[in-house]
């Protein structure tokens, strides 16, 4: 129970506050909550208290509601679809190297998604020869959302509608991104990995004196901090290793094929596929002979 002393205490705040600041100084709920999360951080642990990860889950819950569709989406270099002419051996195999339970079907490019493949509806079709296996028999709709769409929204649509994955796009119509009910869940309890999931290699590892390998989508901001302040790019739209990459290929490098930075870096392709570059290995410049 609050004395007499805290009471008038607290009143005393509340009217400095407003005398200084005026009446929109007053702490929000999402604040006070947050700050009560701070204050039980710093204090001793009590019997039946929340847990370090169920105080993390209320963090992310508290600003939850502040992110878009665009904020959490996988980005369209990411996203792994199936052009419409494929066979159903193919689908298969796509399926098998995506590891994904949905993948998204596109027309000519990926701009124009015309629908969803579900990998139940491919195991249903490969048992039962007597089914469709045509892609047209196969296709579902998914959501389309615009990139400025709250989360909050996009997981009531989810909901409402059934459907687990929405493909975002941006003012243009064209395809922003991809996002799955899994990703608008991990937003608030973190990463969900599976039994199928492989560990993923760090975004930037050092392997050897002057050997690095790095995921593509490392910011050369990052980059250069951590192993060369000349591993940079004059283009302005580029801001990641993979984008510098095939800056100075010209296109997506094949698997093993290296170019050289200006700075003598040698970048090698040393994970890639026929539409992205996924991780990339830097051996440095030649250092040259000492003289005599």
């Amino acid at each position: 129970m609050a004395t007499r002393h805290d009471e008038g205490g607290s009143r005393l705040w509340r009217g400095m506050r407003h005398l200084i600041f005026g009446e929109d100084s007053e702490p929000t709920l999402r604040a006070e909550i947050e700050d009560a999360i701070d204050e039980a951080e710093d204090s001793r642990p009590v019997a039946g208290d929340l847990s370090p990860a169920e105080r993390q889950m209320l963090r992310n819950l508290l600003h939850f509601g502040e992110q878009t569709a665009g904020d959490i989406c996988v980005t369209r270099g990411d996203i792994m679809a199936v052009a419409s002419d494929i066979s159903f051996e193919g689908l298969v195999r796509a399926f098998a190297d995506a590891g994904h339970s949905r993948l998204p079907v596109y027309g000519d490019s990926l701009d124009s998604v015309i629908g969803m493949v579900h990998i139940k509806d491919v195991f249903m079709a490969s048992v039962d020869p007597s089914r469709d296996r045509s892609i047209k028999s196969l296709l579902r709709e998914p959501l389309f959302v615009p990139e400025s769409m709250g989360v909050i929204e996009l997981l009531a649509r989810m909901r409402s509608q059934r459907v687990h994955l929405a493909i975002v796009v941006d003012e243009f119509g064209g395809t922003e991104g991809l996002v799955t009910i899994e990703d608008v869940v991990e937003e608030i309890v973190g990463e969900i990995e599976d039994e199928h999931d492989e560990a993923e290699a760090g975004m930037l590892t050092m392997l050897d004196e002057g050997l690095w390998e790095a995921d593509a989508r490392l910011e050369l901001e990052e980059l250069a901090q951590a192993v060369d302040a000349r591993l940079s790019s004059d283009e302005d739209e580029v801001d990641t290793l993979g984008g510098l990459v095939f800056l100075l290929a010209g296109r997506i490098p094949t698997q093993g094929e290296c170019v050289t930075h200006p700075s003598g870096w040698k970048l090698e392709a040393v994970d890639s596929d026929p539409r992205r570059i996924i991780r990339v290995r830097l051996h440095a410049p030649e250092m040259p002979p000492a003289a005599d």
